[in-house]
């Protein structure tokens, strides 16, 4: 596999993203995030889709009879996924609320 070269996928922002991104950079605001954002939001995966995987694997676990302590890691990690969920939900809630009294 030695003379196997792979292509690796650019990322690319489009010229709204750029603008969006410079528009945050002149208000002073922090735009680190964002880009990262835009670049990841390919191979990003939702919460919900993420919650969904590891309870279909937290039943498939249950029924072959699992030992307690690796089901008890997944269901850690559901929580921390649920956990996730909540804040973004809120930073949403917060930032639909300070723009619509703008």
């Amino acid at each position: 596999m030695s003379g196997v070269k792979r292509k690796r996928k650019r990322n690319i922002l489009n010229v709204k993203q750029k603008l969006e991104i410079l528009q945050k950079l002149y208000n002073g605001e922090s735009a680190s995030t964002d880009a990262e954002d835009v670049i990841n939001e390919g191979n990003a995966i939702s919460h919900s889709a993420a919650l969904q995987c590891m309870e279909a694997l937290l039943d498939y676990m249950g029924q072959r009879g699992f030992h307690y302590g690796d089901m008890t890691a997944v269901r850690k990690i559901c929580v921390d996924i649920r956990q996730g969920m909540n804040k973004q939900q809120k930073q949403r809630s917060i930032k639909d609320f300070l723009s619509s009294k703008c």
